[in-house]
């Protein structure tokens, strides 16, 4: 392990506007002693936007040019607050928003899928550019890396599966000599690239785990997740009253929170670092100063209840159309659509004569899924459901969460209790 390199990530939140910016900097010059490197995701709601401009695109929609030139804009304001109004990181920029006019120029001919990773990974790209030319202009000595060199995935567009060999044999020809020279290295998260070099993203909220690659491959001392939270809190503080915060979380607690939708770490984060023993540090950007949560292998497995709560839920409840078994054969198909949809699948029951599964409901894949299955399936869908998933759970709390709710399935396995839920509707409540 290297005894020194660290990696840090920051979020779109920490970045979102030249204050931030300017934080981030003042982090880096207070707690980046020593080889670095720093991850960052798009600022701000940018990727929101960014996917409004592929999906208007992908329709032909009138409002594409415009929605981009928004982001355009936001981001040269940016870029104004923090240079003044003669840089060459304008230029730098400019340049990397022209490669994307010039695809929405042309009529979409390619896959939504393809077409999606090539818009929507702008951001990282140009908010890199931004936050490296702030840095040097502060005098920190710090560089540029483009991730789609290092991080080589399979040709599944806009959930690239990472080709670690590859990568890590990538990792030390071209970062590892740039750490020993003793720069910063400032890279995307979220981005990879085919072997044809056709650029890929990780899936949603993929930078933490574009983190935890590097850290992997280059075998860091430890990697720190900056956020907008004290550390790890037992539930959604926006969602819950009296929230605590973990000072200590294992491996397999951490990877058993993320999979049920805890959104402090995307769930893909935390097993390279576990193969390799390195420690994760969830830390505060707006109080660096705090202690926040540590996930490593040595924890005492003694935790509070903590709930997890993810929304845009969708129950596919299938049946074979003769009132037959879902016998092991149908198994097998039903999960090879959903292995190549790279459908979410967050809870599965199984009867004698249906299959019900509760999924990510991601933009058309649920209706996708639906359609190449209902020549075999009766199929229903209902969409708009939440997962409550709740760990060391105690039957208060799960009173207190069923609360004006409908409880759609349910399953408990050991110390976790799941609920795919609805609201009650308005006039059934008393």
């Amino acid at each position: 392990m290297n005894s020194a390199l660290r990696v840090f990530k920051f979020g779109g939140a920490s970045i979102k506007d030249a204050e931030r910016i300017k934080n981030v900097c003042s982090i880096i010059q207070q707690h980046g002693e020593g080889p670095l490197l720093v991850v960052i995701s798009a600022m701000g709601k940018t990727t929101n936007t960014l996917e409004e401009v592929a999906r208007s695109y992908a329709r032909g929609g009138e409002e594409t040019l415009a929605l981009f030139e928004a982001v355009k804009q936001a981001h040269y304001a940016v870029i104004s607050d923090l240079f003044g109004g003669d840089h060459e990181i304008f230029s730098l920029v400019n340049d990397l928003f022209v490669e994307v006019e010039w695809v929405l120029e042309e009529e979409p001919q390619d896959p939504y899928d393809y077409l999606y990773d090539q818009i929507v990974s702008i951001g990282e790209l140009v908010s890199t550019r931004i936050v490296n030319a702030y840095l040097q202009e502060q005098g920190i000595k710090s560089e540029w890396l483009d991730a789609r060199d290092v991080i080589l995935t399979d040709n599944i567009f806009r959930e690239g599966w990472v080709q670690w060999t590859e990568t890590q044999q990538r990792a030390q020809q071209h970062v590892a000599p740039m750490l020993a020279d003793g720069k910063m290295v400032i890279t995307q998260g979220f981005i990879g690239s085919t072997s044809e070099n056709f650029t890929t993203t990780l899936g949603r909220e993929g930078s933490d785990y574009s983190a935890a690659i590097f850290s992997y491959c280059l075998d860091a001392e430890s990697m720190t997740i900056w956020k907008d939270v004290p550390g790890v809190l037992t539930a959604d503080p926006r969602k819950f009253e009296n929230v605590t915060k973990l000072e200590r979380l294992s491996y397999r607690e951490a990877i058993e929170m993320t999979y049920y939708g805890a959104k402090v770490i995307h769930p893909k984060t935390i097993k390279p670092l576990q193969n390799k023993n390195i420690p994760l540090l969830v830390k505060s950007f707006i109080e660096p100063a705090g202690t926040g949560t540590t996930v490593s292998g040595e924890v005492e497995d003694n935790y509070p209840p903590m709930v997890a709560i993810e929304s845009n839920q969708a129950l596919v409840q299938i049946r074979t159309r003769d009132f037959s078994f879902v016998a092991e054969h149908h198994m097998s198909m039903l999960f090879k659509e959903i292995a190549d949809l790279r459908l979410q699948v967050t809870m599965m029951q199984n009867t004698a004569i249906s299959f019900s599964v509760c999924v990510y409901d991601q933009d058309d894949k649920v209706a996708r899924f639906k359609e190449r299955i209902e020549k075999d399936f009766q199929v229903t869908v209902e969409p708009g459901l939440e997962l409550i998933t709740v760990r060391h759970f105690q039957n208060e709390v799960l009173q207190r969460l069923r609360e004006g709710k409908i409880v759609l399935m349910e399953e408990r396995v050991r110390q976790t209790v799941q609920l795919v839920v609805k609201d009650v509707p308005v006039l059934e409540r008393k």
